[in-house]
């Protein structure tokens, strides 16, 4: 019975995890309007690999890693760390926030795609409408927002390489997730992509050290809340999922992000939600429901409730 539950506690915690993700796009933007970006990301995500190490700890699963398993965690950590929030950084400043939105809106079809190629994945065809109805959605949600859509720059590559590089990492988590615990993979992967990010935020931003100093209590307030709840807590309950349910299915998720990122500039930057942009939400969470096989299980787990309930009647 348990493991019929599992499921579904993995999806009710993915959405939250998008809840922290989607509102954490408006924490960052606060962040990087006071600190140097590369710099306070490497600082960021240093703290949640030491959060997230401390967690370990106490659960009784921190260990060192193989020699095999350390190939698979430099691995993750280039391409969902380093690779990853280096070119997305970068792209973003260089491109529109529509261009940006609907490149990364492609995480979950790329997922499925290199699921397909490297991990021989099938796609049910639940999962395939699921797919395109979240496309759609944030496509609707996207162009709606605002801002045109603008040609194709060189941000836009930057962009596509950011979103590429994470969902073959995706790939990386699920390959090595029957002999590494893909949480303590996420604390390693933490580790060494901040490491990796701050001596790059040396040669890019020379005086990035000087400028994390000097700022208010609520700002180290809302960075530690960044650290903490969306990048520790976020990436090794994500990770966990990979492993457990697949790339494919967990990617799917990703979709939410600019629900809850609208959201949030709604209630904290006093921006506008267009009808619009609450069909493409609707399209959207139709998406999850079926791309992520959250349907069948839900149906599945009423049945199972239902059979006992017959047989005591009976």
């Amino acid at each position: 019975m348990q493991k019929e539950r599992t499921p579904i506690t993995l999806y009710l915690l993915l959405v939250l995890v998008m809840a922290s993700w989607g509102l954490n796009v408006t924490a960052t933007k606060i962040l990087v309007a006071h600190f140097p970006p590369i710099t306070m990301t490497a600082f960021r995500i240093f703290t949640a690999a030491m959060v997230v190490f401390i967690f370990l700890i106490a659960i009784g699963k921190f260990r060192l890693p193989t020699r095999r398993e350390l190939g698979y965690i430099v691995a993750g950590s280039l391409f969902n760390i380093f690779i990853h929030h280096y070119f997305l950084a970068s792209g973003l400043t260089m491109t529109s926030g529509t261009n940006g939105g609907l490149i990364l809106g492609i995480g979950p079809v790329l997922t499925a795609i290199l699921a397909v190629i490297f991990l021989r994945e099938a796609l049910s065809a639940g999962q395939l409408i699921g797919l395109v109805a979240g496309l759609l959605g944030v496509s609707i949600v996207v162009l709606t927002g605002g801002q045109g859509l603008s040609g194709i720059s060189l941000g836009d590559i930057y962009v596509f390489i950011a979103i590429l590089s994470q969902c073959f990492s995706f790939i990386i988590i699920k390959r090595i997730a029957g002999t590494l615990d893909t949480r303590l993979m996420t604390a390693y992967m933490l580790l060494i992509g901040s490491v990796l990010l701050f001596f790059t935020s040396l040669i890019k931003e020379p005086d990035g050290l000087a400028q994390m100093s000097g700022h208010s209590v609520p700002m180290w307030a809302l960075f530690l809340v960044s650290a903490v709840c969306a990048t520790a807590f976020g990436n090794l309950i994500y990770n966990f999922a990979v492993g457990q349910i697949g790339p494919s299915k967990t990617a799917i998720f990703m979709n939410l992000n600019p629900f809850f990122s609208l959201i949030g500039a709604a209630i904290f930057l006093n921006e506008q939600i267009s009808w619009m942009q609450i069909i493409g939400f609707i399209l959207i969470i139709i998406g999850v429901v079926l791309g992520s096989g959250a349907l069948t299980e839900l149906l599945r787990t009423r049945n199972n409730v239902r059979v006992p309930e017959k047989i005591l009647d009976d």
